[in-house]
């Protein structure tokens, strides 16, 4: 049994003429004919009485026709809402984005979403990186902006922003105002750092054991205002990326290029490889690659990255 052929008997039983219901449909008196037969055979009744050209359901018939209607009225408005989707009139996208990279780059993005679509709700949870990875992992989050590196053989990704984490320090400090700082000059300074859920925690304390010393660790937050306020207060160092440290106010605080190593702060958006994605996330996957890609990738690169 299938759509068709409860669509083809619904419309009979309202017309009460096979060829009336053929000549509606535009098909052959013929073939909804057959239609009609192949239905009765696999439900094994009739579904109608033949009087010379009239007919008439039979009570199996009559059943039939209770039910039939019902699934032909759900599978139009299936289609009308999946047309909808298709033509992202509607839709919902969940998005990851750690805090400091939703407030830098994705204000813009999304208003620009939301006023083509707006129908289509997004819903931001904010976390770290290493949390929306996860979540994005195991299906929580349809998308999510992180830090890379990423796996990709689990996930798809595109590079919006490939930037370098620069070093921050109360004014008068000692570095002030140095040129650039290696990264083991700072052995002795106290750091403050992001929390553990946040990729840098990570990235900052192994760039540092790779130099030869453990960094002294005062303070974790999640937010990177207060981060460099922390600096402002002589609270310790932090490393940042260059478009947080642009915002900073140079009276309070000097920005010194980090040297050997340079740490490299790289944002990429994630989906899972095998996961179906919605007609409304795959729109927004396609339109931050524009707007994001346009805005913020080196010149010459804006078209590098695929979906």
């Amino acid at each position: 049994m299938d759509i068709r052929q409860l669509q083809y008997f619904v419309q009979v039983a309202r017309l009460n003429s096979f060829s009336k219901a053929a000549e509606s449909l535009y098909i052959s008196q013929p073939t909804i004919s057959k239609m009609i037969r192949g239905l009765e055979v696999e439900l094994g009744a009739d579904l109608f009485y033949r009087e010379g050209k009239s007919i008439r359901l039979t009570d199996a018939g009559e059943i039939l026709l209770t039910k039939a209607q019902n699934i032909v009225e759900s599978f139009v408005n299936l289609s009308s809402e999946l047309d909808s989707l298709r033509n992202l009139e509607k839709g919902h996208i969940r998005i990851g984005l750690p805090p400091m990279v939703g407030a830098s780059f994705f204000p813009a993005v999304i208003g620009q979403f939301h006023r083509r679509y707006p129908d289509v709700t997004i819903r931001l949870h904010e976390d770290g990186a290493k949390k929306v990875e996860d979540d994005v992992e195991t299906g929580l989050l349809d998308i999510g902006a992180i830090v890379l590196p990423v796996n990709t053989a689990l996930f798809h990704c595109f590079t919006f922003v490939e930037e370098k984490l620069e070093l921050l320090v109360p004014a008068g400090h000692r570095l002030a105002g140095a040129a650039s700082v290696p990264l083991r000059e700072l052995a002795e300074e106290e750091f403050v750092l992001f929390r553990e859920d946040f990729a840098l925690h990570d990235r900052i304390i192994t760039e540092c054991v790779k130099v030869g010393f453990q960094p002294k660790v005062v303070y974790e937050s999640s937010q990177w205002d207060l981060i460099s306020r922390m600096v402002e207060a002589g609270m310790g160092i932090a490393l940042l990326p260059e478009t947080i440290c642009r915002d900073m106010d140079r009276t309070r605080i000097a920005v010194v290029p980090l040297t050997e190593p340079v740490i490299p702060w790289q944002l990429g958006m994630i989906w899972r490889r095998d996961r179906y994605l919605s007609f409304a996330a795959r729109e927004w996957i396609h339109f931050a690659m524009g707007v994001l890609g346009e805005r913020y990738l080196p010149p010459g690169e804006a078209g590098r990255a695929q979906p």
